[in-house]
């Protein structure tokens, strides 16, 4: 197989599990929000799951894993047409916002809080999140200023590589754990079946992720940024 076309599948398998992480939390930030409107007369897919608030672990999980699910494609040269990533991210997050304010029965900010599994509000949803995912595939491009606060974050990540180790590895298990969870309340209780099986195939895959990271060691071998020589300089190093 090409080199090239090696690169292209890598970058499309780092924007697909981006594209997962963010799923799994919106998802999981609707049942939240959702436990907490209907506490404490709604315990989320009892008996499976001890205790809704188990889901915020499941949040975190994708959270983190956005990092090295990023870092995936970050690395791979695959140039850019015309603009770079975050130019066409940018643009569809604004026409799905469009889309979504003139177009759907929803309002732009509850779109991931309401229960509504309609073809024009999934619609939306789906071309959101892909724009979003452009984006945060791009993100150190966007500006100077971005690019040295992500800098920043790696650089303190760094110091705590252990502490984040360890907790992948725990969010990971409580992700799967919620993703099983739904999937056996799902299976007594039928009637949620289609809108449920985003959320547990989502959710089984950020724990997979998780803990394939966390077998990789992908925290503990972060090193941190490399400070970039003055320009004043970089001519002579090359001449050198």
């Amino acid at each position: 197989m090409p080199e090239a076309v090696k690169t292209i599948l890598k970058k499309i398998f780092s924007l697909a599990l981006i594209f997962n992480a963010l799923i799994s939390i919106v998802t999981v930030a609707g049942i939240i929000h959702g436990y907490y409107r209907s506490y404490p007369h709604w315990q989320p897919y009892e008996p499976f799951l001890v205790n809704g608030n188990l889901f915020w672990f499941a949040l975190a999980a994708a959270a983190i894993n956005i990092f090295h699910c990023a870092a995936i494609g970050r690395v791979l040269h695959t140039g850019r047409f015309l603009f770079h990533h975050y130019v066409y991210g940018i643009f569809v997050i604004v026409i799905a916002s469009i889309y979504v304010v003139f177009f759907t029965p929803v309002s732009l900010l509850s779109l991931f809080f309401v229960d509504d599994i309609s073809i024009a509000v999934t619609i939306g949803r789906v071309f959101l999140l892909g724009g979003i995912v452009l984006l945060l595939d791009d993100l150190p491009d966007v500006s100077k200023r971005i690019e040295t606060s992500l800098n920043w974050i790696k650089y303190k990540a760094c110091q705590v590589k252990m502490t984040l180790h360890i907790t992948q590895f725990i969010t990971g298990i409580f992700a799967f754990y919620c993703s099983l969870s739904i999937l056996f309340s799902t299976i007594q209780n039928s009637t949620r079946a289609l809108p449920n099986s985003f959320v547990i195939v989502s959710l089984f895959i950020t724990g997979i992720t998780s803990l394939i990271f966390v077998k990789r060691r992908s925290w503990l071998n972060i090193t941190p940024p490399k400070p970039k020589q003055p320009k004043l300089f970089v001519g002579q190093s090359h001449a050198q």
